[in-house]
């Protein structure tokens, strides 16, 4: 009995921390170094690629003053809106989200890095 006392809080605490990488914006900022020849995320400033700031719950497709591609544009029309779980798909593999996109960007490889960045993006988007 006493081994359940046990396991079960240990269980729960476990399941309850194993649902969400945590965010760490100080190490998305430095991720975030990889995207920054085409993008700004703390000021609105379209580069190559359309600012960032603001970005969460932002429509895709649709920064002002930025000429997204087709593709981009009906992601947005479709009902794509950036949010943790669309952004950690989207830089996971760009393409596999919104394909025929112009970013060039092939994505992130780890969990820990895309977490990251979106908790970096999230201190420009309230």
């Amino acid at each position: 009995m006493r081994f359940f006392a046990v396991l079960l809080p240990m269980t729960l605490a476990f399941a309850a921390g194993s649902g969400a990488l945590a965010q760490d914006a100080g190490k998305g900022q430095q991720v975030f170094n990889k995207c920054k020849a085409c993008h700004v995320a703390d000021e609105d400033t379209n580069k190559v690629g359309p600012s960032l700031k603001g970005v969460i719950g932002r429509t895709a497709g649709t920064h002002a003053d930025y000429s997204y591609s087709p593709a981009m544009k009906d992601a947005g029309a479709n009902g794509l809106v950036w949010n943790d779980e669309t952004l950690t798909k989207y830089l996971r593999k760009p393409k596999d989200v919104v394909p025929k996109t112009k970013m060039a960007f092939a994505g992130l490889k780890k969990d820990e890095d895309i977490a990251n960045v979106i908790a970096y993006l999230k201190q420009f988007s309230q």
